[in-house]
């Protein structure tokens, strides 16, 4: 099983570990093209910072995520999934799992990165500041640039089983699984649903959506699930109690859209 997140804006410090080698990132046939992310960025950082901050897209109260970019192959490095926080990761609780889940995790996650790519949660790496929606001067749209590099590795790193596809939308931007890849991949959205004047209303909340995405992977990599395909997946996931609405893909070639329903949130 092959899961793809996406990452979190809010990122902690960079750690106290050896500066980044990229050599050592997982996915070794996206190097190219990090290291010309990576070069683009800093050059941008180092020489202007106000156009940095368009670019980047920053309020002025986060001027300091230009400064942490410039010194992005000197800084220290975490495992990204230190790296990453926010909603989805905290629920996620990567730290607290046991070893066996921590393992399946490290096989099975992969977080997607306007400036990796995509990156394995033991890969380590420098806190940063650079999303999937940003335009280098250079480069242009990071969804567009990635997609060439991901098309050609992404289909490999995916083997043969379940893609359990949770990135937000301007991730999805970057790899869409095609052909039979596509089939046996499921891209899951989270629903609250409540009732108003006895009618049942449902709407997408963000936050919500988050941290439910996060304990559904939580509780996978603990039951050390391992489901074959999508049908396997819908099923898995009601044992674990979710109450989950399926789609099967009209045409040969596409994506299950599965819709996971929740009346609480928290």
């Amino acid at each position: 099983m092959l899961v793809l997140l996406p990452p979190s804006e809010g990122k902690a410090a960079s750690g106290r570990g050896a500066p980044l080698k990229p050599e050592s990132l997982s996915l070794p046939g996206l190097a190219a093209a990090r290291a010309a992310v990576l070069d683009e960025l800093v050059e941008l950082c180092a020489a202007d910072e106000e156009k940095a901050r368009e670019v980047l897209g920053l309020s002025e109260g986060l001027r300091g995520e230009i400064a942490k970019n410039v010194e992005l192959r000197t800084a220290g490095t975490r495992p990204a999934g230190e790296i990453y926080t926010g909603v989805l990761y905290d629920a996620l609780d990567l730290a607290s799992l046991d070893a066996a889940a921590r393992r399946r995790a490290g096989r099975s996650l992969l977080v997607f990165s306007g400036l990796w790519g995509a990156v394995r949660v033991g890969d380590r790496i420098p806190s940063y500041r650079c999303s999937m929606g940003v335009k280098l001067p250079g480069l242009g749209a990071l969804g567009a640039y990635w997609r060439g590099p991901m098309a050609q590795v992404l289909p490999e790193a995916a083997g043969d089983g379940l893609v359990l596809d949770l990135r937000s939308s301007a991730y999805t931007a970057a790899w869409k699984p095609k052909g039979e890849v596509a089939q046996r991949t499921a891209s899951v959205r989270v629903l609250h649903s409540r009732m108003v004047d006895g009618v049942e209303k449902r709407s997408v909340v963000s936050h919500f959506n988050k941290a439910t995405k996060g304990r559904l992977v939580r509780d996978l990599l603990v039951a050390g699930a391992r489901p074959k395909g999508p049908a396997e997946l819908v099923e898995t996931l009601r044992e674990l109690a979710y109450v989950v609405e399926a789609e099967a893909p009209a045409r040969p070639g596409r994506a299950w859209s599965l819709d996971v329903v929740v009346t609480e949130i928290h």
